[in-house]
């Protein structure tokens, strides 16, 4: 039974939600692609290969499923599915892009790898096509699209960071709400350990999980309007230094060098820590995990504020068709690509997976998906990142210092001072160091 979904007042709030997020530039430019309109599903027959970097195990089997429901609309059209490590896409995708041999017909991209693509050539121009005319994309995400005046991707999720915790050890600790500053995480860490025994907070590192310490001092990685460097400012510093803090106190567990990721998801669903700093694309791993306890038993909170407020990075995927494709093929993708970015389509991998759609549309179809409203207050505090072709360089510089600081205790300004000259000699050397 599907009933209003409280709090989002349809499509219309939500979209206004994510443009207030950092509002992206909408594309007004020339068409440069003449797929347009309606396709006769029937006529149309093509053999593409699609690389998506979601999760194997968890993800995966939505998106073929959705495939097969593709291939009943669409039955001479065959989609060779691969499954690609998403650390090794980036760069499998461009080698074999600049070879012109190998590269994938669509590919699920990382939202800041398109501009990237787009700005070498190796992305098909989508103005004009029934992408862009059938589909009502929120602004935010459908903006990370844009590359000099012209669109290269559609989205196919939105996402965030929030803090997502376990409410029975919460109740054992006598916690009554979520933290909301990391002081406050602080405070909750310690009562988890002495009442509950348990550990309080696993910080990932990777750079992008500590974005949310950087927003909330007022810190960024970079002014793209001043174009300067803001790594290594003291906002940016002061943030990493409340990371480590917490790291050095007890309150979070000093991460594991080899698997930092899988060890906090493993022991947040063994009941093991009480706090973690992801997404909601690990919903419903977490929520299905027999050791967990179920959806009921998963609080998430937005991220916990600094001095400054609380942000956290707005992330998510794309769909891309690759320009050396052959141009016959180009009706079929895009058929394909309009399928799966639909309204339909994305409210189908919202219900299996807890993902947030980025199609506008697919929100009045959701109903009231507990899963889904679980993360609005989340994404109230979300903050677009840059959108330039260096934006997929950025977290290199970020995940070493990141290792360097949180688990073997180095300084935190020599460590971000080191970063930002990373920043500087290999991803937007134009722009002025601090």
């Amino acid at each position: 039974m599907r009933r209003t979904l409280p709090g989002l007042a349809g499509t219309a709030a939500l979209a206004l939600v994510l443009a207030a997020c950092g509002g992206g530039s909408e594309s007004d430019s020339t068409t440069d692609s003449t797929t347009s309109g309606e396709t006769d599903a029937s006529s149309l027959e093509a053999e593409l290969t699609w690389w998506d970097t979601s999760d194997p195990t968890n993800e995966g089997p939505t998106y073929e499923a959705l495939i097969e429901k593709f291939n009943e609309e669409y039955p001479n059209v065959t989609i060779n599915y691969e499954s690609v490590p998403f650390g090794d896409a980036q760069n499998k995708f461009k080698t074999a892009a600049e070879a012109g041999s190998g590269a994938p017909d669509i590919m699920r991209a990382e939202v800041a790898w398109v501009p990237e693509f787009a700005a070498a050539g190796h992305l098909y121009a989508l103005d004009g096509t029934a992408l862009l005319e059938d589909n009502n994309f929120l602004e935010t995400p459908l903006s990370s699209n844009v590359y000099d005046g012209k669109t290269y991707g559609v989205p196919q999720v939105t996402d965030t960071l929030g803090l997502m915790y376990n409410k029975e050890l919460f109740e054992k600790a006598g916690i009554d709400e979520a933290p909301t500053t990391w002081e406050e995480v602080g405070e909750a860490a310690e009562a988890l350990k002495t009442k509950a025994d348990v550990d309080g907070l696993y910080i990932n590192n990777g750079g992008y999980f500590l974005l949310p310490f950087i927003y909330g001092e007022g810190g960024d990685l970079l002014d793209t309007e001043a174009e300067t460097i803001e790594v290594g400012s003291p906002e940016s510093v002061a943030g990493i230094k409340t990371a480590q803090d917490l790291v050095k106190s007890g309150a979070a567990v000093k991460p594991d060098a080899n698997d930092s990721y899988g060890t906090m998801m493993t022991l947040f669903k063994e009941g093991k820590v009480g706090m973690i700093v992801n997404g909601p694309w690990e919903t419903a791993a977490i929520s299905d995990d027999p050791n967990f306890g179920g959806f009921e038993n998963l609080g998430v909170a937005p991220v916990p504020a600094g001095s400054d407020g609380a942000g956290a990075p707005v992330g998510g995927h794309n769909y891309v068709i690759y320009s050396g494709m052959d141009e016959a093929k180009a009706d079929a993708a895009i058929a394909f690509v309009n399928f799966m970015a639909s309204a339909e389509s994305q409210a189908f991998a919202a219900e299996e997976l807890g993902v947030l759609p980025a199609n506008a549309d697919a929100y009045d179809q959701l109903g009231d998906n507990e899963r889904v409203a679980a993360w609005k207050p989340a994404l109230d505090v979300s903050k677009a990142r840059p959108w330039i072709p260096e934006g997929g360089l950025f977290f290199a510089p970020l995940d070493e210092m990141a290792t360097k600081v949180l688990i073997q205790g180095a300084d935190v300004q020599k460590s971000m001072d080191e970063a930002a000259a990373k920043f500087k000699s290999d991803v937007v050397p134009d722009y002025a160091a601090q």
